[in-house]
Parts: C-alpha cells; structure tokens; sequence
C-alpha cells in the first residue's frame, strides 16, 4: 500500500513533456535573438575594421607616387627588364 501511495504522488507531480511543436516553439524564442546578435556582430565589425582599414587605404594613396616607386626599384635592380641608371 505504501509503495503504490509513493508511486501515485510521483506520477501525478511530473508533467508530461511537449514534444509536439518543441522545434517550432524553440524557434521562435531563439530565431530572433541569433538574427540580432549577427547582425549586431555585422555591424560592429564594419566600424571598427572595415571603415578604419579603408580610411588607411585612402590615406595612404593620398600620398602614394608611383612614379617615385617605381624609380626607387629600378635603381635598386629589382626588375630585369629594367637596367638601374648608373649602368
């Protein structure tokens, strides 16, 4: 009598599972989040490695002469095409 009386009390405290619909149900509380926070991580990789790296960009070939480059590797013998002037 004891035990059936235990039994009774345990099955009767435990809900039964929801296994129907758990999927879609879960979906629909985390979808939104995952959504946000890529987005979130999107934009906060565009303005702090993005935008500065092209700022960089810009201000270097601001001041970049290729010409010049160009002269100060000829001079050196990097190309074979192109004899340095000194021979």
């Amino acid at each position: 009598m004891f035990r059936s009386c235990i039994k009774r009390s345990i099955s009767m405290s435990l809900p039964k599972p929801q296994m129907r619909g758990l999927l879609a149900k879960r979906l629909r509380f985390h979808l939104p989040i995952a959504f946000g926070l890529a987005l979130f991580a999107a934009a906060t990789f565009k303005f702090t490695v993005t935008e500065p790296r092209k700022q960089a960009y810009a201000d270097f070939y601001k001041q970049y002469d290729a010409m010049k480059e160009f002269n100060s590797m000829k001079e050196a013998g990097v190309f074979e095409s192109v004899r340095p002037s000194g021979e």
